[in-house]
């Protein structure tokens, strides 16, 4: 990079990379589209786009490596999108760069008439399901790529559901019924075919052998299928088949009110709860420029890693019982019924309490509210020594798990590994200390990292989270601060009800808010946290209406998946188990 374009930086609102970019390539080459999230997001043709990617993710000093989402929108029906370039359908990329701590939004507009792109496989082997997916969804074709066939819907399935076009309810369907043809067609779409998995049924000295591994087995944590080729014990490879638990909830945020829609974010890691609001909220309030109140943003601080302990305990408990050992699981599951019981106490429910709202939260603190968390911070801490020497030190335990399902920091990159996945290789990276949000700032806690990338590590590295998220709390409860729950603001759902009591017009505003939900601003916004099991964000782009016009949730258990041949392959059957627990996914974060 040139020292003028340095200067030229400094001296202008333009983020450097697109000074850069408009360098290599020209300043036509490139519409740039403001966004509410501030993430540079421009325009480009379709016959760039695969320079444009070498050029920023290899070429560039202080590269942007990671393919951090990949999908798409359609445009047809759009009303507010002044300005943008035609299109009846748009390929969004969207790239993380970790020397620099920022992201870039690429688009590409395609025509009804030529829904194609060139693959970016050859860049990312994490693009592989992003763009099965887009085709899925969408009927995108990716030229060059090596396997585009359905990843989410069955087979068989006739049309593309985040199609407008396409009914978002059974109501909008003619009744179901399975005739012998059809009920015939859908036996053969199951039958298992090798090649179509990319798998050969023999080499030059034996034939191989086929086993299904799920889709609902217990070691595979859910309906989640893997088909393994195999010599003896040996795996020579092993597909991942998802979309078993698929439900929609993309599309449901296209037909429920942005008040509404919050109740279905808590099933989508559903060992998250409220955590999962979170991204939604946030990228709400961000649309909306409603600035939430230093109360509200502690409270949802703290409820959140109360979640996030829940959930690493499962996940800790459940690993440590796929390697063999029967009783921490029950242990660690009545800890985990004391942090149900905190939560509940807040906010009425445990599991789902779908607590935070636009604007901040549900409801204020209880009386009392803290004397159970402090009972609890002081108790965990000696659980959590104790499970040390009964998980972390056993000795067949490290013998099953190190080094065993191992990936380097430049490996989990490309394949789009976030949470403790990635930082069990290394490197020091949590959201919420590089971009926090939701007053993280305020928080002093550290970020565990491992040294190999094993499935040791990744368990180590959670169980050293459990101990960071009760120092957190410890915070929280010391430092929570006076002041509403609530932002003051017309786009709140509900609004402050000493507004709806105010006049009968208010009183109609909070009916209306309510009921059909408010009218958010037109345009988009993308809002990411450090989720239990990693990067989870949330992409939405409104129309100026009631409800959403797309809804992107980019999950981190769907890339994760998508690495289990390159942690497995070579290894025994025996070794896939702690690899699949140590991943630690949920098929719901997965599949959406």
């Amino acid at each position: 990079m040139s020292e003028s374009v340095t200067l030229e930086a400094t001296k202008t609102d333009t983020p450097r990379i697109i000074l850069e970019l408009f360098q290599q390539f020209g300043e036509h080459e490139f519409y740039i589209q403001k966004t509410h999230d501030a993430i540079p997001t421009l325009w480009i043709n379709r016959e760039l786009i695969a320079a444009v990617i070498l050029f920023v993710k290899q070429e560039i000093k202080q590269p942007y490596p990671m393919l951090f989402d990949l999908t798409a929108i359609d445009e047809r029906v759009r009303v507010h999108r002044q300005g943008l370039p035609a299109a009846s359908f748009t390929v969004i990329y969207h790239l993380l760069s970790f020397e620099r701590n920022s992201e870039i939004r690429f688009k590409v507009a395609l025509d009804l008439d030529d829904l194609t792109l060139p693959t970016l496989c050859d860049f990312w082997p994490m693009a592989n399901w992003y763009e099965r997916e887009v085709w899925d969804m969408f009927g995108i074709t990716f030229t060059g790529h090596p396997n585009l066939r359905r990843i989410l819907m069955p087979q068989n399935w006739t049309g593309h559901p985040l199609r407008k076009e396409h009914p978002a309810r059974a109501t909008q369907m003619p009744p179901f019924s399975l005739s012998d043809e059809l009920q015939d067609e859908e036996q053969q779409a199951l039958q298992f075919v090798p090649e179509e998995w990319g798998m050969q049924r023999q080499s030059a000295d034996n034939d191989f052998m086929f086993l299904n591994l799920g889709p609902n087995h217990p070691s595979v944590h859910g309906v989640f299928r893997v088909a393994l080729q195999l010599d003896g014990e040996e795996i020579i490879n092993a597909v991942p088949d998802i979309g078993y638990h698929h439900r929609g909830a993309e599309k449901m945020g296209e037909r429920q009110s942005w008040h509404t829609y919050i109740p279905y974010t808590d099933r989508i890691d559903y060992l998250g709860g409220s955590l999962n609001n979170l991204p939604y909220v946030l990228a709400v309030e961000k649309l909306a420029g409603i600035e939430v109140p230093d109360r509200a943003k502690v409270i949802r601080v703290m409820i959140s890693e109360f979640y996030r302990i829940a959930s690493h305990l499962l996940f800790y408990g459940t690993f440590a019982q796929d390697v063999g050992q029967m009783s921490p699981v029950f242990y660690m599951f009545a800890d985990r019924e004391k942090v149900f019981s905190i939560i509940e106490s807040i906010t009425g429910a445990r599991m789902h309490s779908s607590f935070f709202r636009i604007g901040g939260v549900a409801m204020d603190l209880p009386l009392g509210w803290d004397r159970l968390i402090r009972e609890f911070i002081a108790f965990l801490p000696a659980r959590l020594k104790h499970y040390d020497k009964m998980v972390m030190d056993n000795r067949i335990l490290k013998q099953r798990t190190q080094g065993v399902g191992v990936y380097n920091t430049e490996q989990a990159i490309e394949w789009g590994v976030t949470g403790g996945g990635l930082r069990a290789t290394g490197l020091e990276w949590d959201w919420r200390k590089i971009r926090p949000y939701s007053g993280y700032e305020w928080f002093d806690f550290e970020i565990p990292t491992g040294r190999y990338g094993d499935s040791y590590d990744r368990c180590a590295v959670r169980v050293e989270e459990l101990r960071q998220s009760l120092k957190i709390i410890q915070q929280c409860v010391d430092n929570m601060p006076e002041g509403p729950y609530k932002a003051s603001h017309a786009l709140t759902t509900p609004p402050p009800k000493d507004q709806a009591l105010h006049d009968i017009e208010t009183l109609i505003q909070h009916f209306l808010n309510v009921s059909w939900g408010p009218v958010i601003p037109a345009g988009e916004a993308s809002v990411c946290v450090e989720a239990t099991k990693g990067l989870n964000a949330y992409y939405l782009t409104s129309d100026g209406s009631t409800m959403s016009y797309r809804t992107r949730i980019r999950t981190p258990s769907f890339p994760h998946l998508q690495m289990i041949p390159l942690m497995s392959n070579g290894l025994m059957i025996a070794d896939l188990i702690p690899i699949l627990a140590s991943i630690d996914f949920v098929m719901a974060d997965v599949d959406r």
